[in-house]
């Protein structure tokens, strides 16, 4: 199971890609954890500067940007190994 975290303090893009990443999770059949990340000395450790922020396992693979669902499978296949 994959574990991702949105990196954010709770604003609308950060809801937008929290839904983003369900419904590309959903599409791809990937069986996921998801978690918000509201703190930010927790979401500077992953080095998060800019927010929204989505790490896949601990790792920062995207911030500052509202990734539309499909930029997202992408990010998940790729974590993933394919």
């Amino acid at each position: 199971m994959k574990k991702i975290q949105i990196l954010g303090t709770g604003c609308n893009k950060c809801s937008e890609l929290e839904k983003n990443t369900r419904e590309a999770a959903v599409a791809l059949g990937e069986d996921v954890a998801i978690e918000k990340v509201t703190n930010l000395n927790d979401i500077m450790k992953f080095g998060c500067m800019t927010t929204p922020g989505l790490a896949i396992d601990g790792q920062l693979v995207s911030q500052g940007k509202l990734l539309k669902p499909d930029q997202v499978m992408k990010l998940l296949r790729l974590a993933g190994g394919e």
